[in-house]
C-alpha cells in the first residue's frame, strides 16, 4: 500500500510545472503524459488484483482495504484532473504557436512582398535616372592678328623655337596679310631664319621687306641685319654696300649710325 502511494506522490511531482511552457518543451511533455497515463492504468489493474487476492481475507482487513482503495481512488482521480488540465494547457499552447508560426509566416510573405516591390520600384528609378551631362568642351582659344603675331615674336625673340616663331609668323601673313603688324612679321621671319644660322635664306627674306614696305622704318633694319647676314657668309664687300644704302636712305635712324660703326671695323 505504501508503494503505491509512493508511485502516486512520484507522479504528482511529475506535474510541478511551470505556468507557461517553453514552447521547445512541448513534445517531451506529451510523451510524458503518454507515460503518465499508461502507469495510472497499470496501477489500477495492480489495485483490481489485490483486491481479489485479499477477498478472502478477514472483515476488518476488507474494510481496510475499501478504505485505503476509495483513498487511492480519490487520490487517482486527482491525478487524472491534473493529466488532463497539464495536456489541455499542453493543446492550448500548441494551438497558440500555430497560430503564431502562422502570423509569424504571414509578416514574412509580407516583408517579402514589400522588399521585392521596393527592388523593383529603385530598378525602374535607376533607369530612369538621366545620365550626367558630359562637361562642356572649353571653347576653342580665340586667336587674334595680336595673339598669333605675340606668339611667333616671343618664339623667335626666346631663340627656344625659331622654326615654331617662323611657322606663327607665316600663318600671320596668310590669314592677314594686309594688318598693320605685317611688316613686323616679314621682319621677324628674316630675323628666324638669320638664328638659325641659314643666311642665305635670310637674305632673301629680308630683300622682301626692303621691296614690299618701302619707307617703312622697319626697312632701316631690314638692310642692316642684310648686312650682317652678308657679313656672316664673308660677303664683306657686299655687306658694306647694303649698309651705305642703309645710311643713304635712313640717315638719322638708329640703324644708320649702327651701320656706320660696323663699317669701321
Amino acid at each position: 500500500m505504501n508503494r503505491m502511494r509512493t508511485l502516486i506522490l512520484f507522479f504528482a511531482a511529475l506535474l510541478v510545472v511551470g505556468g507557461c511552457v517553453d514552447a521547445r518543451q512541448q513534445d517531451k511533455m506529451r510523451s510524458d503524459l503518454n507515460e503518465m497515463k499508461r502507469r495510472l492504468a497499470e496501477s489500477e489493474r495492480a489495485v483490481v488484483a489485490l483486491r481479489k487476492e485479499l477477498a478472502g481475507g478477514g472483515g476488518d482487513q476488507m474494510q481496510s482495504l475499501a478504505r485505503s482503495q476509495a483513498d487511492m481512488r480519490a487520490d487517482f482521480d486527482g491525478f487524472r484532473q491534473q493529466v488532463l488540465t497539464l495536456q489541455g494547457q499542453v493543446e492550448e499552447q500548441a494551438a497558440d504557436r500555430r497560430k503564431l508560426e502562422q502570423q509569424i509566416a504571414a509578416l514574412q510573405e509580407e516583408l517579402r512582398f514589400k522588399v521585392k516591390a521596393l527592388e523593383e520600384r529603385m530598378a525602374a528609378l535607376e533607369a530612369r535616372k538621366p545620365e550626367a551631362p558630359a562637361a562642356p568642351k572649353a571653347p576653342p582659344e580665340q586667336q587674334t592678328p595680336e595673339s598669333v603675331y605675340q606668339k611667333g615674336l616671343d618664339l623667335i625673340r626666346g631663340g627656344t623655337d625659331f622654326a615654331a616663331g617662323r611657322a606663327a609668323m607665316t600663318d600671320f601673313l596668310k590669314r592677314w596679310p594686309d594688318h598693320a603688324l605685317a611688316v613686323n612679321a616679314t621682319y621677324w621671319i628674316g630675323e628666324a631664319w638669320y638664328g638659325e644660322k641659314k643666311y642665305e635664306n635670310a637674305i632673301l627674306q629680308f630683300q622682301d621687306v626692303v621691296e614690299k614696305y618701302g619707307d617703312h622704318p622697319k626697312v632701316a633694319s631690314a638692310l642692316l641685319k642684310q648686312g650682317l647676314a652678308f657679313r656672316a657668309l664673308g660677303d664683306a664687300g657686299n655687306a658694306e654696300v647694303i649698309w651705305r644704302k642703309l645710311i643713304e636712305r635712313f640717315p638719322k635712324s638708329p640703324e644708320a649710325g649702327k651701320a656706320k660703326e660696323l663699317m669701321k671695323k
